[in-house]
């Protein structure tokens, strides 16, 4: 099986690890999703990961139960790097060496994110997990992942949700919903269409990062992706 990417970044959502629970870190999803990086990574390719927060505390809604903004978009930072901490703890069981580097200074618990550092520890075959977001509010988890694939010179950024790819509304409470195969990043901003915001979508169209929205719970879609099958939506400048 030959992979035709050479370095990928994985965007993972806090709630994906929470399992149905949606709260808190499930030990069977994370461990699920730990033995997938690890197949996909046996592959000879190099790995990035971006995890979000919101299976303990999302920014956005906390700032809209009254919290201020920015004090709430930093405590979900902090709550990625729990979430980064524990996908480590996860990969290192399964076999893999990882780092953790984070855009807040933790350095009891993880490295300063310094992109020169993560690219020589991706080099040298550790996994990388970026934490803390980009460091400042009001920027979703999603900016940061584009943020740091660009950073990096990912070839592809693969962001895993609930559902099998990006719909014209959302499958779960719509069951007519239409799922696109491919889209064009001007086409998904027009249509405005929330599998990432607009912000990191603009970003991923500044630095023609393709990007991949499939399902995460399904096994081995990882590895689809990355050795080249159609899995879930493909976005990039053609939309081909």
């Amino acid at each position: 099986m030959q992979a035709v990417y050479r370095r990928f970044l994985l965007k993972l959502s806090g709630e994906g690890l929470a399992g149905e629970g949606r709260q808190g870190i499930d030990p069977a999803v994370i461990q699920g999703v730990a033995e997938q990086i690890r197949d996909v990574h046996a592959l000879g390719v190099e790995v990035g990961l971006v995890v979000g927060g919101g299976n303990i505390i999302r920014g956005m809604t906390a700032a809209s139960q009254g919290m201020d903004r920015a004090n709430a978009d930093y405590m979900g930072m902090l709550a990625s790097v729990i979430n980064a901490m524990a996908l480590q703890d996860a990969l290192e069981k399964v076999g893999c060496e990882t780092r953790v580097l984070t855009a807040l200074s933790i350095q009891q618990v993880a490295e300063p994110y310094i992109r020169r550092r993560a690219e020589r520890h991706m080099e040298k075959g550790r996994i990388v997990i970026f934490g803390a977001g980009t460091g400042n509010p009001y920027f979703t988890t999603d900016t940061a992942a584009v943020l740091r694939a660009a950073e990096i010179h990912a070839d592809v950024i693969l962001k895993a949700t609930r559902v099998d790819g990006v719909y014209d509304s959302d499958p779960e409470t719509n069951p007519q919903a239409t799922r696109y195969e491919r889209l064009s990043y001007e086409e998904a901003i027009r249509r405005n269409l929330r599998f990432m915001d607009q912000a990191a979508i603009a970003l991923a169209m500044d630095n023609d990062l393709p990007i991949i929205v499939f399902d995460m719970s399904v096994p081995g879609n990882i590895q689809k992706a990355i050795v080249g099958e159609s899995v879930g939506t493909a976005i990039s400048g053609s939309g081909e």
